[in-house]
């Protein structure tokens, strides 16, 4: 769910294959600051009522409610099979494994541009704000995650062609990783096994 990169999804849903939002009305569903933490709780726990994204967003039921309605309205999120006894509760689930939106698509207009620009501050945001969750809860992690964990910066001197492919090669690594941790919790190796974010951003700038 960024501008470019690809992110994790636990389990598999009706729309495996990523989606390139490429639609200004969608942008702006997905942009909206409580939609992006929504959207993202989904894709952490899988199939959630509104009550428990309530919970885990810290608002209001009815709030949430509402904003995954304009969710569904778009295509970013659907139903899901009913997970408890109670047939009355509404389920739902993110529609898509991968989410992609660049900035070649809204560029053409003011509104597309501005748009676009407004979403990826607000996916900054979200990262920095987890990121920041982290480190305000790591003494509780323990010394073994504080020690996998990392914060790092690179330099390097690229040119367009070379730094789209050292980004394919970082995202197919990673994704090597997914499954290969996808595939272990499916075996019954879930020892230990946490969420982790990996933020990348990469882009050229000028002293």
């Amino acid at each position: 769910m960024n501008d470019k990169q690809p992110e994790p999804r636990p389990e598999p849903k009706s729309g495996d294959e990523p989606r390139r939002i490429t639609d200004l009305g969608t942008l702006k569903a997905l942009g909206h600051p409580l939609r992006l933490r929504v959207y993202g709780a989904l894709r952490v726990s899988g199939p959630s009522t509104a009550s428990q994204l309530a919970s885990q967003v810290d608002e209001a039921v009815s709030l949430v409610s509402y904003h995954l309605r304009k969710l569904a309205e778009h295509g970013l999120i659907e139903e899901a099979e009913v997970q408890s006894g109670d047939a009355r509760e509404r389920w739902w689930q993110a529609a898509q494994d991968t989410l992609s939106f660049r900035h070649e698509d809204f560029k053409d207009t003011p509104e597309g541009a501005a748009t676009h620009a407004a979403v990826v501050r607000s996916l900054i945001s979200y990262r920095r704000e987890q990121y920041e969750t982290y480190l305000d809860q790591q003494e509780a992690w323990g010394a073994e995650w504080r020690k996998a964990a990392d914060q790092s910066d690179f330099l390097a001197r690229l040119n367009p062609a070379e730094l789209t492919r050292l980004n394919a090669e970082i995202h197919a690594l990673i994704r090597t990783y997914e499954e290969q941790g996808k595939a272990a919790e499916a075996a019954g190796d879930t020892e230990g096994r946490e969420n982790v974010a990996l933020h990348l951003a990469s882009f050229p700038f000028r002293l």
